[in-house]
């Protein structure tokens, strides 16, 4: 089929949609035109959005539930995008407007031809465990082989709490020119089966460096809560000791509220923030562990926000707000000074 005649049918499809739309809004089927013609409204998001307008949203097929905190969260078809913050318990100061904006990147880089979400377990893996079908990487594509970040949600291995700490703080990392993943990883199952997942991401990307056009050679792991324990993990012990296939360390790791106390001589530069109000993640708890690393001779920094508690993501409106600018500021400092890596 030539691209001539691709357009045409596309064009004819078109016409065949904003027909049926004028017939459902006709007949009074409200919700089926709010579901079907949203491709017709520049295929954006908004705040009145509902949870069923995200699932049915043709640039999020195939994968759409995967973007919830739980997959059973589809049944929540009707909740505004507004009052997703409902789902997520364990986290504080949701702002509609980050998750909208994250989730309506997605869109335009669907519109530019872009895949946005891979599975990084193969064929065959996924048959032999079916749990393994919940996970997924969302990718924000920046400028082509820069380094890259996989950014972990938190959500008490419990759900995975994309639509606050994952996709608003990726698409900030990838407004940097870094290119920037969210990991869908498996929960109920604690923390070594998550951290098994981050490590085959990592696996997974590295070893599709061309098709991603990342720089394989140097990346970070951003973790919140739940997420930070596992890139906490990845940073000790590297990826080999999780099931993946490389001991390739990140250049960087980002910890944002959490209880996670080990270490090891080998962990890489951190850096860590917390709320002084945390009653999850006690601040003096990730003071301690910060001031092990830099007698270690690690680089590493610490920084408490007053007044706000756990889960916080960006902090817009909050003491916590410019973090990521000055987490930011840290890890490309390490991408600069590292050497490149030998792959095995």
């Amino acid at each position: 089929m030539t691209l001539s005649t691709s357009g045409q049918i596309y064009r004819l499809f078109q016409v065949l949609r904003c027909w049926l739309c004028g017939i459902f809004i006709s007949s009074g089927y409200f919700y089926s035109a709010n579901a079907f013609c949203l491709e017709d409204r520049n295929s954006m998001l908004t705040v009145s959005s509902t949870v069923g307008d995200l699932v049915k949203h043709p640039s999020f097929s195939g994968f759409s539930e995967r973007l919830l905190p739980k997959l059973t969260d589809v049944t929540q078809s009707t909740l505004s995008l507004d009052q997703v913050g409902k789902l997520m318990p364990y986290h504080s100061a949701f702002n509609p407007e980050d998750m909208i904006g994250a989730l309506n990147r997605l869109i335009t880089l669907r519109q530019q031809g872009q895949q946005v979400f891979h599975d990084y377990y193969s064929e065959p893996e996924l048959n032999r465990s079916p749990d393994k079908r919940a996970t997924g990487l969302v990718y924000y594509k920046s400028k082509p082989n820069a380094p890259f970040v996989i950014v972990v949600p938190g959500g008490g291995f419990e759900y995975v709490g994309s639509l606050h700490e994952g996709f608003p703080i990726a698409k900030a990392i990838g407004d940097s020119g870094i290119n920037a993943f969210v990991l869908v990883y498996r929960t109920g199952q604690g923390n070594r089966v998550g951290t098994e997942d981050l490590a085959h991401a990592v696996d997974y990307i590295t070893e599709h460096a061309d098709e991603f056009e990342v720089n394989k050679d140097h990346y970070a792991v951003w973790g919140a809560s739940a997420g930070a324990r596992m890139v906490a993990n990845i940073g000790s012990k590297s990826p080999l000791a999780f099931g993946g296939r490389t001991n390739h360390r990140p250049d960087c790791v980002v910890m944002l509220y959490t209880g996670h106390t080990s270490y090891s001589p080998n962990d890489p530069p951190t850096y860590a923030v917390v709320g002084e109000k945390d009653w999850i993640a006690s601040p003096d708890v990730m003071r301690t562990r910060i001031n092990v690393l830099r007698a270690l001779g690690i680089r590493a920094e610490f920084h408490e926000y007053p007044n706000i508690g756990h889960g916080f993501a960006l902090g817009t409106g909050t003491p916590a707000q410019g973090w990521l600018n000055e987490a930011l500021d840290f890890c490309t400092s390490e991408f600069n000074r590292k050497q490149p890596v030998c792959h095995l």
